[in-house]
């Protein structure tokens, strides 16, 4: 294999690849459905075209036809006058014209097969772009929904899940680091107070045990009692108590 040929194909290759990863499929649906309506445009005006013709070569046909019909007529109004040679004359002139009128009904014929084959293209045609136009619709909507797939599937794979997850958990460590730091404060907290309290009461108890030492050790003289602080019964109170007396003493007397 020569050189310039491994390079010609190998410029090819790369030329139809930028082709093919530069094609659009909506873009290029968009501009088929309008080469082929282009091309219905086209056929439409050359089926008009042919039409057309038809209609002119049939024309022309009659006119010849009649034009034979009339120069016949005149070789029979020639030859009735004995005018042999005139009458011969319009034959001559009718044979021209009937080969004429033959050979256009020849090309009718044959532009006739054409035009009928070129409506039979333009029905399909049509069909096809019909046909086209609603494939259309649904190939750029599979086409924009296979985007959007590849496009979030690009986003998607482009993140740094590993390190984010990374991260996130690291952060969760902290918190619950800082969360475990805030209990242990607080517990320490709780027990520095209590110990306080303990302290205020184990104060009072050793004060307590030392009024009780102290007073057994050095007792207190008990004070009598004072003849002019003895309190005095109220006169209702003394009835009662004197009465309650002279119950006790008869139920003595009757024992």
């Amino acid at each position: 294999m020569g050189f310039f040929d491994r390079v010609g194909r190998l410029f090819r290759a790369n030329l139809n690849d930028l082709v093919s990863r530069a094609e659009d499929p909506v873009k290029i649906l968009e501009q088929s459905v309008a080469d082929m309506q282009s091309d219905l445009i086209k056929l439409r005006q050359a089926v008009a075209t042919a039409i057309a013709s038809q209609k002119r070569i049939q024309n022309q046909a009659e006119q010849a036809e009649n034009q034979a019909q009339t120069w016949y007529q005149r070789a029979e109004l020639a030859l009735k006058k004995g005018e042999e040679d005139l009458a011969k004359e319009a034959l001559s002139r009718r044979k021209t014209y009937q080969e004429t009128a033959t050979a256009l009904n020849g090309q009718l014929n044959a532009q006739g097969g054409q035009v009928e084959a070129l409506k039979k293209n333009l029905l399909a045609l049509e069909g096809k772009i019909a046909e086209a136009r609603t494939k259309k619709d649904m190939l750029k909507a599979r086409a924009q929904a296979a985007q959007a797939q590849a496009q979030l599937q690009g986003a998607v794979g482009g993140l740094n899940t590993n390190g984010s997850m990374a991260a996130f958990e690291r952060m969760e460590e902290k918190v619950q680091a800082l969360e475990a730091q805030g209990q242990a404060a607080a517990e320490i907290a709780g027990a520095d107070l209590d110990s306080r309290f303990q302290a205020l009461e184990s104060g009072d108890d050793v004060d307590a045990d030392f009024e009780a030492l102290k007073a057994s050790v050095n007792p207190t003289p008990l004070a009598l009692p004072d003849e002019k602080a003895k309190p005095q019964l109220q006169p209702a109170q003394q009835a009662q108590v004197d009465e309650e007396l002279e119950s006790l003493k008869r139920s003595i007397d009757q024992l």
